[in-house]
């Protein structure tokens, strides 16, 4: 299967649909990858913080796809923010993954009471201007986040890796980044801890186009244009997911389904989150 793409601010392409890597193990995250990759997939989404880079690198490896066709994602922990350390973690990740440059370096939480995220965005552009990343970007990132980061650093990041579904669906966010070029990918795409599959609403419109509902929520986002990743470690999960280009939501499917939006409040809050 072909995959569409979408052109980032730094002028790469990046694959409007890949594979979420969270919370699956060295194991289980090198067999999801290579039948994903097996199967068209080419962005594959993983973290330090996931702690199983070396298994998304054995899949990688294993798929035996060349490494210029694939889009690559990992993500700075919080423990390692702050200019040197990200310089190091990045190059601790290509060690674990195998590889000598990610397509997409992303910072993964702001943690704005450590006040470390714009030394360490100054770092990434430090990284990739010596070739080690080819686009750089944060996750979790609120507007003020993202107009400090810019203020202070003149780099505006390429992508955004906002929690989002159609139960979060953080239009005035998206408003934003999309206004300044900032290309919008969705974690937890499917909303599941919002009950989303089970919503009435999607099911019927499941129903309607003979789809899953997982198929419908997937093509919300990327009839958006909004990258998304689902995690799945099914061979058959991951194909159902990616068949989702042969068909379209009406203007009145994608109207019901802006009903499910339960505000931003609803988000997890980037101000207070933290992870390490």
């Amino acid at each position: 299967m072909t995959i569409p793409t979408t052109l980032l601010s730094s002028g790469h392409p990046m694959p409007l649909l890949g594979l979420g890597t969270w919370p699956l193990d060295d194991h289980a995250s090198a067999r999801a990858v290579e039948s994903a990759i097996g199967l068209g997939y080419r962005l594959v989404d993983t973290a330090s913080r996931y702690e199983n880079e070396v298994g998304v690198g054995q899949g990688i490896a294993a798929s035996g796809v060349d490494r210029a066709e694939l889009f690559v994602t990992t993500k700075l922990r919080g423990a390692d923010q702050g200019y040197d350390a990200t310089r190091d973690a990045l190059h601790a990740s290509l060690d674990r993954l195998g590889l000598d440059y990610v397509d997409l370096y992303l910072i993964h939480w702001p943690l704005p009471r450590l006040d470390r995220y714009v030394e360490s965005y100054r770092a990434m552009i430090d990284l990739a201007a010596e070739g080690l990343v080819r686009s750089i970007g944060v996750s979790n990132f609120r507007e003020h986040h993202l107009d400090r980061l810019i203020a202070e650093t003149s780099h505006v990041p390429a992508v955004n890796q906002i929690q989002l579904s159609p139960a979060l669906a953080r239009t005035d966010l998206r408003r934003y980044l999309t206004d300044r070029g900032i290309t919008v990918e969705g974690w937890s795409p499917l909303g599941q801890e919002e009950g989303v599959l089970t919503e009435p609403v999607i099911q019927e419109i499941a129903a309607a186009h003979g789809r899953s509902p997982g198929q419908v929520v997937l093509r919300w986002h990327v009839q958006q244009g909004i990258v998304t990743i689902p995690k799945s470690a099914s061979a058959e999960r991951q194909r159902s997911n990616a068949e989702i280009f042969d068909f379209a939501l009406t203007e009145d499917d994608m109207a019901r389904i802006a009903g499910l939006d339960r505000g931003e409040d609803a988000a997890r809050d980037s101000d207070e989150h933290e992870e390490f």
